[in-house]
């Protein structure tokens, strides 16, 4: 019996896709993995398959549950009961929709929906350094739009900074472009801005990278194309904020902080993410297998189902021993975390004073600095 022919359009999709990957030097060292993925692209298997079934059915080791209930009561009582000073925060767009920002993937309102007005060839196309290099109007119009300063923090955000000044945060790791984390007051040593933001930007295709005055690239933007273009003129190059595109490299400090800070957390909140995407996914995996960790999402995400060593909050019984999914917004879920805490009034007060307020340590932290 001769072997089934593969689709056509399978094969020059998961073809063109490893293209994509080559260009972001994903293979730099690593040239056996893509021999093997090549021929199993002209097979029609598409690397997505093959990342995701990389991905799954790894089988953790069962441990006692390290929590007294697997909700958001067992949460904040480990929190006092285990007196935690190592918490790390993982964030997605979920976190700044109440500012006005639309998420990436929500039907209707996400921002890959709201792109269409730009005539993409796909939504993502928006983030891909090839489609700006040819078109970086679209990508300029959609950076006048998201500049910081047109949008104020949310409570979840506040919620972050409460927890630095509460004694208990050890990093901040966002998806988010917006620098709203920064503008709610959380000290840049804290934050790790995963996919980029504004506080820097850089010519494109630079070796050594020039560096641009983040402030001169919005004064060209604000003249909308005649600026822009006389940027790119005296600069050698298209100049952008520094946010990570599709194919680029996640920045250093991500690479050379996300494994200690995981390996060391003594707690997990995940808020508003999708966990679709690489490699900041991948981190929820990296907790220490002792740290509860938390989702606060609208849906369920990141399951161990299709994510190594993912959540496993969706099994029964002894299969989960410290993961726990709290179903809604952000701001409701840190609202009310903070309020089991007794710190509402503290990130009230945060957030009535735009982070002007000061509040007072976890008692634990007190006691250990004196």
């Amino acid at each position: 019996m001769s072997e089934e022919t593969p689709d056509s359009e399978d094969v020059q999709s998961a073809l063109e896709y490893l293209e994509m990957l080559k260009e972001g030097n994903m293979f730099v060292g690593k040239e056996g993995m893509l021999e093997q993925l090549t021929r199993l692209a002209k097979q029609g298997v598409h690397p997505l398959e093959v990342f995701q079934s990389m991905r799954r059915n790894v089988q953790e080791e069962k441990m006692p549950p390290v929590l007294s209930s697997f909700d958001m009561e067992g949460i904040a009582r480990y929190i006092a009961d285990k007196a935690c000073k190592q918490v790390v925060v993982m964030c997605g767009a979920g976190i700044s929709t109440s500012a006005g920002i639309p998420d990436f993937r929500t039907p209707g309102t996400g921002l890959y929906d709201n792109l269409q007005r730009f005539n993409l060839p796909q939504a993502e196309s928006i983030f891909e350094l090839n489609f700006f290099r040819k078109n970086p109007g679209a990508f300029y119009e959609l950076t006048r739009e998201m500049w910081p300063g047109n949008f104020e923090p949310t409570p979840a955000h506040y919620f972050v900074r409460l927890l630095n000044d509460k004694g208990i945060l050890l990093r901040c790791y966002s998806q988010n472009i917006d620098s709203l984390e920064r503008r709610a007051g959380l000290p840049a040593e804290k934050l790790v801005a995963a996919h980029g933001n504004f506080d820097e930007a850089h010519v494109i295709d630079t070796e050594p990278e020039i560096k641009v005055d983040i402030n001169e690239l919005k004064a060209a933007l604000d003249k909308g194309e005649e600026g822009w273009k006389a940027l790119k003129d005296a600069k050698g190059g298209l100049v952008k904020p520094k946010i990570v595109f599709f194919g680029e490299e996640l920045p250093e400090r991500f690479a050379r902080l996300h494994r200690q800070d995981l390996a060391s957390c003594d707690l997990l909140i995940v808020m508003g993410t999708s966990l679709v995407v690489h490699p900041f996914a991948g981190l929820v995996g990296y907790a220490t297998r002792t740290a509860p960790r938390m989702l606060i999402n609208r849906d369920q995400a990141g399951t161990c189902d299709s994510l190594k060593l993912g959540f496993r909050f969706h099994l029964e019984g002894e299969d989960n021993w410290r993961d726990v999914f709290h179903e809604g917004d952000c701001d409701a879920g840190c609202t009310a975390l903070a309020e089991l805490l007794g710190w509402k009034e503290d990130l009230q007060a945060l957030i009535d004073s735009k982070g002007q307020a000061s509040v007072y340590r976890a008692p634990w932290v007190e006691t250990s600095e004196t």
